[in-house]
């Protein structure tokens, strides 16, 4: 009876895992519409191109950069500028001429102007051709700054996406596991009941089966948060009424396109097309420009102007009655002494640019160790997946070869659940090795600079 109660016990608790496993608790509301329907990897990445947080923020970037851009060109445009006052000034003076000469006012209580004037620069040092070079490279450095901030978002897409694909081969695998271990168990217990298996087969059978649970509740906790991470990198607000399980499913899978590139070639694309390298090449040169700028307070300034103004006359309290005319000239300004002011500038600019090209053989070597650690990582992905090509067949005919034995008489149950074991680990590595290709490749791709598609820079 109390080997009757055990197994009993057994059973439901089996069940009762089996159906907390199963269960999907989260009720589906206010699904997108493109999250009602399975997603491929491009799915994926035009979505994220679409609603990803890291690309609207850098949209928002290069917006606020073009706007840079405007203000500095702004000193080669001409500047249309319109005035006026009002004054009121009872502290007039009175000429006193000799009688019978009336006395005469210079000056009205009242007075007003107004004019409108265009002006512009003619010469400012070198400012002004230093400004417009300055506009274009801020321009093509935002661009480039925008191109990395895609590549890393797509990347992080795509390792998401394997990052499910794996998470759900995973659940499988286990899965499978415990129906190798299920079944197993209930042949042991046949066995026993025969008499044909002492006591301690049933007991070491149920561990076995007890131990397999909690990988599969991992596998499956594993594949709701690769989900949950995916859709926060599509820039899916979750709903509340969702608790667990997010409605996302994926028509991909992990497979092992063939892919050769040679360090040498991967080292010369990625100096050649990484857009950080290159927006760092254009920081560069913007801080010569800079330089430029600063000396530019050496040298005198020179406006040209021309416009039309009004004012109220002189000689009659009578506003309305106005002077007016065109009038056109040149400025100049020239500060001969200004405190070290410029000087300080210089310094500051000339130590800038040095540091400038520093950093961009600094990010040379970075990147260099990073094409050279990804390509690694990719060589070990590839090999590793290369030994795995037969082992899961291999795992198999063991587990098959084991039970004929035991079937015999002539192999242990020992042999059995460690051929079993075997056949998980190797579905599971193998499966990990296709996830750790496809991701490695994605993270090498990137290094090389393949992660994003190129931006216009001609417009």
């Amino acid at each position: 009876m109390l080997m009757v109660n055990h197994r009993s016990l057994v059973v439901a608790l089996f069940v009762a895992v089996a159906r907390l496993c199963a269960a999907d608790t989260s009720p589906v509301a206010n699904v997108p519409d493109w999250l009602a329907k399975p997603l491929s990897l491009s799915d994926c990445l035009d979505l994220a191109l679409k609603q990803n947080s890291a690309i609207l923020k850098g949209n928002s970037d290069l917006e606020a950069a073009h706007g840079v851009v405007l203000q500095t060109r702004a000193i080669a445009i001409p500047r249309l500028r319109a005035t006026g006052t009002y004054e009121f000034n009872n502290a007039i003076e009175t000429l006193q001429l000799p009688p019978p000469a009336p006395s005469v006012t210079f000056q009205q209580d009242q007075n007003w102007s107004g004019g409108i004037r265009l002006v512009q620069s003619i010469y400012e040092g070198g400012r002004i051709r230093s400004s417009l070079k300055s506009a274009r490279l801020s321009r093509e450095e935002a661009l480039y700054r925008q191109e990395a901030v895609i590549a890393d978002a797509l990347t992080e897409v795509r390792v998401a996406y394997y990052d499910i694909l794996l998470a759900a081969e995973q659940i499988g695998v286990q899965e499978a596991s415990i129906k190798l271990l299920a079944r197993e168990l209930e042949d042991t217990r046949r066995r026993f009941e025969a008499g044909t298996v002492p006591r301690f087969n049933v007991l070491r059978a149920e561990v076995e089966l007890a131990n397999a649970r909690p990988r599969l509740l991992h596998a499956k906790n594993e594949h709701r948060i690769a989900r949950n991470n995916l859709a926060n990198l599509l820039g899916y607000n979750l709903p509340k009424e969702i608790r667990e399980d997010i409605p996302l499913r994926l028509t991909g899978r992990l497979d092992a396109e063939p892919y050769e590139i040679e360090l040498p070639a991967a080292l010369g694309r990625a100096i050649a097309r990484r857009p950080e390298l290159a927006a760092l090449r254009k920081a560069e040169l913007l801080r010569k420009e800079t330089l430029a700028s600063a000396r530019s307070g050496y040298q005198p300034s020179v406006q040209a102007f021309g416009g039309y103004g009004w004012r109220s006359s002189q000689f009659s309290n009578d506003l309305s009655r106005d002077v007016s005319g065109w009038n056109a000239g040149l400025q100049l300004n020239w500060d001969i002494f200004d405190g070290f002011l410029s000087r300080g500038k210089v310094q500051e600019a000339r130590a800038l640019y040095k540091k400038a090209a520093y950093e961009v053989e600094d990010l040379a070597r970075r990147i260099e160790l990073e094409v050279r650690t990804a390509h690694s990582n990719f060589i070990e992905a590839r090999e590793v997946l290369a030994s795995q090509q037969k082992v899961v067949e291999q795992a198999e005919e063991a587990l098959r070869l084991a039970n004929a034995r035991a079937d015999a008489g002539t192999g242990t149950q020992l042999d059995v659940l460690g051929a079993q074991t075997a056949l998980t680990e190797a579905r599971s590595t193998r499966v990990q090795a296709l996830h750790d290709y496809d991701a490695v490749r994605a993270r090498l791709d990137r290094a090389i600079g393949n992660g994003a598609p190129q931006l216009d820079h001609e417009k």
